[in-house]
């Protein structure tokens, strides 16, 4: 066989050679890691491939290296409209913005690329012609038909199924044979030829699951597809390359491919980036563990996190207490510094794939919200708002100072509230403060008559001006002037000396005001509401335990 020949008449168009573009794209100076996000744009941007994203990225940054966004769109099939922007948008929300590569629609940064793999096209043929040269591609024309027949057969036989050893018909075509089937206009895809046999065995050090030995690729995988573009297999490969990759981070439903791909980078001559694959994230289902699902998990989806109102912070601070086990008493000795300057190590990934807990979860988001000042929680809310709850953005937007007054109750300090996990939870949270319809139905079971005296008597002693210590000992005072013990253990032991408990004397006028019994600091609350508002509300409840009593 004539491989010069063969080359020439499959891709004649082409005439740049690997050593062109190998200096096109040198290599990159430094010694520095150089990793990637290389996603397709035929879907949401899944949860799963944000945690990707954010551990390439920090495997860059400790290496002060570079992370770069390729896009693989080689599957126009399934491409979605919008799908590239919706990826660099995600991205962009929660902070894992790349150092390089594609930055928004037709715009992109950096000395590499193109970045868009259907923008590669010619790189690719120069790359597949060069190994037609070499003897290690060929044309191969089984059409489908012939493709399902020897799946059929394999499966018979119970063996591998795929293009090798005895299917591999077109193999071995001559170039008279290959000549005459282009004359009868036959499509066909260039396949690799495997130099690999099946009872060799191959080895890699996983950067997470140390050391695999797998066996050998004898596969005769396709390389370019009968249109012209190129395989996942093949482009990643080319593309990382003269990217200068030198870490790939990605799901292990790919361990079973890397013999392929590091049979590949050794043809081309490449030396091939260090793998570290990384379990799925899993969840937990009728008392066992399955992989997060797109189809029947909402919060797989990122846009989950934006609709439902979760600071992006905070979605970036769950995913690295999954990423590294001690994350957790990082942060808890670090409570303000920012998680950028943890030490992230590659070595402290879970090997069998970490667990999504959104009880969990949520409990990171309510401590990264009190983080945040009063200012700052309400710039986040209307912002969210604006998108997702109109009429709460007007709430808001109506009086400002009065809604971060509110935001600023209990915030600060060395034991913050942590009642917010998303700010989907501030119209319930807030609605009393605007939207005041009592029904009462969490006041004690105190006799009717009794509460109508507390509040009373409560409207009479009631100062707006009193601090915190103040307004608290003047309601205790009160409290056990009318009979009502000091703390429930004493209520409790004597039961028919008093009333009730203190606390119980100060839930009447909690449900009062706000028709709850949990929240937050009632002195502050009043403050915020005003005298005026205040006492009409004690007023309401007055009337309320006078007419029902």
């Amino acid at each position: 066989m004539d491989y010069n020949a063969l080359a020439e008449l499959l891709l004649p168009e082409i005439t740049k050679k690997p050593q062109d573009y190998e200096k096109i794209y040198p290599a990159r100076e430094g010694g520095k890691k150089v990793t990637r996000f290389a996603p397709s744009p035929t879907g949401f941007l899944h949860i799963g491939g944000l945690f990707a994203a954010l551990i390439s990225k920090r495997v860059a940054m400790e290496d002060k290296g570079i992370f770069y966004l390729r896009i693989e769109d080689t599957d126009k099939k399934r491409e979605i409209t919008d799908g590239v922007s919706e990826i660099i948008k995600g991205l962009t929300a929660f902070g894992v913005i790349p150092d390089e590569g594609v930055t928004g629609y037709e715009q992109e940064k950096g000395d590499y690329g193109p970045y868009v793999q259907s923008q590669r096209r010619e790189i690719y043929q120069a790359y597949v012609k060069d190994l037609i040269r070499r003897g290690y591609a060929y044309p191969c024309f089984c059409g489908a038909d012939y493709m399902a027949s020897i799946k059929e057969e394999q499966e018979k036989e119970k063996v591998r199924t795929g293009y090798y050893g005895k299917w591999t018909r077109c193999r071995n075509l001559s170039l008279e044979e290959v000549k005459k089937n282009l004359a009868k206009n036959m499509g066909y895809v260039l396949r690799l030829r495997s130099p690999g046999k099946e009872e060799n065995r191959i080895s890699f050090d996983d950067g997470i699951k140390s050391r695999i030995d797998m066996p050998e690729n004898d596969m005769d995988i396709v390389l370019l597809k009968s249109d012209g573009i190129p395989t996942y297999h093949f482009a990643h490969a080319v593309d990382d390359h003269l990217m200068g990759t030198t870490d790939v981070v990605r799901g292990d439903e790919w361990i079973s491919s890397t013999p392929i791909h590091l049979q590949l980078f050794e043809l081309l001559g490449f030396k091939p980036p260090r793998y570290s694959h990384i379990s799925p994230i899993m969840k937990e289902e009728n008392g066992g563990k399955r992989k997060l699902s797109k189809r029947k998990d909402p919060e797989a989806a990122v846009t989950f996190y934006h609709e439902e109102g979760y600071p992006t912070n905070a979605v970036i601070e769950y995913l690295l207490t999954l990423a590294n086990s001690n994350y957790e008493e990082w942060r808890i000795e670090n409570p303000g510094v920012p998680n950028s300057e943890f030490d992230f190590s590659l070595d402290k990934m879970s090997v069998s794939g970490a667990l999504f807990d959104l009880n969990k979860f949520n409990d990171v988001a309510k401590n990264d919200v009190t983080r945040y000042s009063a200012e700052e929680i309400y710039g986040f809310v209307l912002s969210w708002a604006k998108q997702y709850n109109e009429p709460l953005c007007d709430k808001l937007a109506t009086n400002p100072q009065y809604a971060k007054a509110i935001f600023a109750i209990e915030r600060g300090g060395e034991k913050p509230r942590k009642d917010i996990a998303k700010w989907s939870d501030i119209e319930e949270y807030i609605s009393y403060f605007y939207d005041f319809e009592p029904t009462y139905g969490d006041m004690p079971e105190i006799e009717k008559k009794d509460i109508a005296e507390i509040l009373e008597k409560y409207k009479a002693v009631y100062d707006i001006a009193d601090n915190n210590e103040e307004w608290f000992a003047k309601l205790k005072e009160l409290a056990l002037s009318l009979g009502y013990a000091k703390n429930p253990k004493e209520y409790k032991k004597n039961p028919d000396v008093y009333k009730g408990a203190v606390s119980d004397f100060a839930t009447v006028i909690r449900v009062a005001v706000t028709d709850r019994r949990n929240t937050p600091d009632l002195c502050a609350i009043m403050r915020v509401l005003e005298y005026s508002k205040t006492i009409a509300r004690i007023n309401k409840a007055i009337e309320w335990s006078k007419s029902n009593g």
